[in-house]
């Protein structure tokens, strides 16, 4: 088949813009990790976490589960180590061992399983609306961005590049919940709706916590140079943190059972024990054929 001559003039530009700007992924350097393998592994992984809840099992578990589950630990080991492999070549890091990364997240799981239990315990205790154990780890998308979180996080804190960061870029893009693999989170987390919360990289949230939608623990504005320090804040134990508040900077530190109401722009620390809501907004209800001013609803 012969192409028409535009073809070969686009190709050309656009190899010679190859040339120009550069190639990541060729035949004669070293590859990025694969964002779909990495999707794939990640859906490994939460089978292993959570069996039969994200595959069909057919059978009894006795049968079932010791191939199925042997069957997702030789994927995940061969797939990961060679993603791992490829994201330590290209960022030319040296000490981290991919196979014993993957080992160790691998022997992990157990007591990643029992924390995510006391998550889903907690989603189910913390909102009138879940019926079961079963649908909260079925239909929430706070569980499942905790679950891809608490893996992500393991590999992070094992210092590998790229892979952390693309599981909790996939997860996000799927619930809208975007969670960095640095954050530190506790025991019993709990995320209500979801949708749109930001949760950056050196944030520490501790135990028995709980985010609405909205909510954002970011950075104030910090320069490049300024990337190791700690920019984001700390979220002590059982504080609840309503929709759409904003809580800023390194510094910043919400005391231990505090509640910080809905919309509320925060870059200094409130003690234990506080409770911060806005001044109540004045609103003016227009009807039809009349209008009714300074009416506060």
């Amino acid at each position: 088949m012969l192409f028409p001559e535009p073809i070969h003039e686009i190709a050309d530009a656009l190899l010679a813009s190859y040339r120009t700007l550069g190639v990541v992924n060729h035949s004669g350097g070293a590859n990025l990790p694969s964002m779909e393998t990495v999707n794939t592994l990640l859906g490994d992984l939460k089978n292993l976490v959570f069996p039969g809840f994200y595959e069909t099992l057919e059978g009894d578990d006795a049968s079932v589960f010791p191939y199925s589950t042997a069957e997702h630990v030789f994927r995940i080991t061969k797939g990961l180590v060679t993603e791992i492999q490829k994201a330590l070549a290209f960022s030319k890091k040296e000490g981290v061992d991919a196979e014993d990364v993957v080992f160790k997240l691998l022997k992990a799981i157990p007591e990643i399983r029992v924390w995510l239990q006391d998550d889903v315990a907690a989603m189910l205790e913390g909102d009138p609306a879940a019926q079961s154990a079963e649908e909260v780890i079925l239909a929430y998308p706070g569980v499942e961005a905790i679950v891809v979180h608490r893996l992500a996080h393991c590999l992070y804190t094992s210092e590998v590049p790229f892979i952390p960061r693309m599981m909790s870029e996939i997860i996000h893009r799927k619930t809208g919940i975007d969670i960095h693999p640095g954050a530190t989170i506790g025991r019993r987390f709990y995320i209500d709706h979801g949708t749109g919360i930001v949760i950056g990289e050196t944030c520490v949230i501790g135990d028995d916590v709980k985010l609405y939608q909205g909510v954002t623990l970011g950075a104030l504005s910090v320069r490049k140079n300024g990337a190791s320090k700690k920019r984001h804040p700390t979220i002590e134990d059982r504080v609840t943190i309503y929709a759409g508040a904003t809580i800023l900077g390194g510094e910043t530190v919400v005391g231990k059972d505090s509640t910080i109401g809905g919309n509320i722009w925060l870059t200094t620390s409130v003690p234990p024990s506080s409770i911060v809501t806005a001044k109540p907004q004045e609103h003016v209800v227009a009807q039809r054929g009349r209008f009714v001013p300074n009416w506060s609803i």
